[in-house]
């Protein structure tokens, strides 16, 4: 595993990303939707209004944060192979020796470092917001530490499975927005877990965070080693897969 060549082809990969006026609109615009909704929403609750309405509220408003993580990543990723394909790179970009694992690696950590980072910055705006617009009891219920927590753990696990999910469709689909389509739908069922915690259906804590990042961090990294064996050198070529010897 070469720290170097999965630099090189990270650096490659942010920079054209900021070529992709489609990907930088997508960026700005989409994250922007899933946090003005909430904050409205939770902006308008009044002092009064009981403690077990507040805390469905805030579980509906941070499930919605979650969706961030799990629809950009797939958007961007879908252009890991697909776009290369379409620019004709990707013949180059194969023939060279990396690895297919330190390439997928690669293009991952360009997918996530981005996606990651708008939405932790969208999360913190809104939790700013809530802390110093909303009533005292909205607030205390969106700083609970294991609503807290569970933000601030899930969201790059979410979206590390929504790379891997996008980078295989982007391997095995012709279409960059059958890719998308495809990728986003199946990154969705991952925030099932966190939708346990945020409705508190599951009684929240630190523990039950850790644990289940702990199974979600595990899925990851079996999506990175399952995703690097679907990818064939020579069917991205030839379009057929290499035939055993």
């Amino acid at each position: 595993m070469s720290g170097e060549r999965i630099r090189a082809v990270v650096q490659k990969e942010l920079r054209d990303f900021r070529r992709n006026r489609f990907l930088v609109g997508t960026m700005a615009v989409l994250p922007l939707v899933f946090l003005v909704s909430p904050m409205i929403t939770l902006l308008q609750i009044p002092a009064s209004t009981p403690v077990s309405v507040i805390h469905h509220a805030v579980g509906g408003s941070s499930l919605l944060l979650f969706v961030v993580p799990a629809v950009i990543p797939p958007i961007m990723a879908a252009y890991s192979v697909i776009g290369e394909r379409d620019q004709g790179t990707l013949e180059p970009f194969l023939t060279t020796p990396i690895e297919r694992e330190e390439l997928l690696l690669a293009k991952a950590i360009a997918v996530f470092l981005p996606s990651v980072t708008v939405a932790y910055g969208i999360y913190f705006a809104f939790a700013l917001t809530i802390r110093f617009a909303a009533a005292h009891a909205v607030s205390a219920a969106v700083w609970h530490t294991p609503q807290i927590v569970a933000q601030l753990v899930f969201t790059p696990l979410i979206a590390t499975w929504a790379v891997w999910v996008g980078i295989a469709m982007s391997v095995r689909a012709r279409d960059v927005r059958v890719a998308q389509q495809l990728a986003t739908l199946a990154s969705l069922p991952a925030i099932g877990i966190t939708a346990l915690i945020t409705f508190r259906v599951v009684t929240p804590s630190v523990r039950l965070a850790v644990a289940l990042a702990v199974v979600l961090l595990v899925i990851d990294i079996r999506a990175w080693r399952f995703v690097s064996k679907l990818f064939d050198r020579e069917r991205l070529i030839t379009g057929s897969r290499a035939k055993p010897s």
